[in-house]
Parts: C-alpha cells; structure tokens; sequence
C-alpha cells in the first residue's frame, strides 16, 4: 500500500509546532519524521520526546534524526550511514536514510536500511536554487533496490500520481503539511490522488 509520511520542519510552521504534531498524527499519515535541522542538540532531543508521546498517542511511527539519546524508528543522512555501522545498532527499530543517487540508494540497501527517501523530485520552494532530479530518476532509484522508495520534494495532490506511476512506495510531504489549513482535508487529498494509479 502506498504510504503518506510528514517530513516536519519547524520554520516552516504557521502554529504552535506541537499544536500542529497533533493535528497531523490525529489525520493518520503511515509515518512521521521529524526533522528539525535549526534545533541545538539538546533542543532536538526535547522536541523528539513531545512529538514521540503525541505521535504514540495515535499510534503513528515516528522516526527521529539519529541521536544517541533516542532509541526506536531512526532516520539517517548517508554521512551518518557511513560512518555508523547498522550492525552495531540492534537497538534501532525501523531505520531509514535520505539518499541522492541509485549509488547511496544501493549502499544504503546493502548497510542495512529498511526503506530509503529520495528526491527532491518536483521543483520545492524549501530548495529554490536547487532543480529537481525529476521522475526519471525516481524510477531509477526505484529500480535500483528491493526496499521501498519514498520520494520527497515538491508532492502534493495534484502530482503524487506520478509517483505512483514511478514506481514509488510513498511520498514523503513537508512543507504541505507544515502549512496547510486542515492536515485531515489534506492527507485524504494526497490518498486520492495516490489512489488514482494504485487501482
């Protein structure tokens, strides 16, 4: 089954940001990772523990950037992959990786990983200078590996059949649902378009 993920990113947020947690996890994406690149260490590992009770709450996975003070679902860039050996991590659950080629998508399989998240895909305001890879590579990746695929950048109702049709697993949504009037209005949006080419 397709999966819909919220990627957070607190800058992002027009309310209060755990106000905004718990209006998402109550819509039921398959997934949250929460990702804050402006948190300190510290703050990082404050918000986790808030978002992990709200996210459990209604029982939705959360994954976390890794730290070393937060156990369970983990979510990993390619450099922490590469110098963190996933052998001597049993104590991960759930663990995923952001990757940027068929190259890291392959490493990433063979490391370990249980599902990868790869863009961005469409044009995104959050990367203005950066242009997309486009869906030729999402079907790339998606070919490389047996794990699944999330892609992420610049999805939304309008476009996520295509990511369908690349052979994605998932989309991975952040600034939509950072800012988005109802988070329940728009992830039963991005199910059906999702739903479209999954008949």
């Amino acid at each position: 089954m397709f999966k819909i993920i919220c990627v957070t990113d607190r800058k992002l947020c027009r309310e209060d940001f755990l106000t905004r947690i718990e209006k998402i996890a109550a819509a039921k994406p398959d997934r949250i990772i929460f990702r804050d690149k402006n948190c300190g260490d510290g703050e990082y590992v404050k918000f986790a523990f808030k978002v992990l009770e709200i996210s459990d709450k209604y029982g939705v996975p959360c994954s976390k950037y890794f730290h070393p003070d937060l156990l369970g679902d983990t979510h990993l860039t390619m450099p922490m992959l590469q110098h963190i050996p996933l052998s001597e991590m049993n104590y991960l659950r759930v663990v995923g990786v952001s990757v940027h080629s068929v190259d890291e998508a392959k490493e990433a399989e063979s490391k370990g990983a249980d599902y990868v998240t790869t863009g961005h895909i469409f044009e995104t305001s959050c990367k203005p200078d950066l242009a997309p890879r486009g869906l030729e590579f999402l079907k790339q990746v998606c070919e490389s590996v047996k794990i699944p695929v999330y892609a992420i950048g610049g999805i939304d109702p309008q476009n996520i059949a295509q990511i369908v049709q690349a052979g994605a697993d998932g989309a991975c949504i952040m600034s939509g649902f950072m800012t988005c009037e109802n988070p329940a209005e728009f992830i039963e949006d991005l199910r059906k378009g999702a739903e479209i080419n999954e008949l």
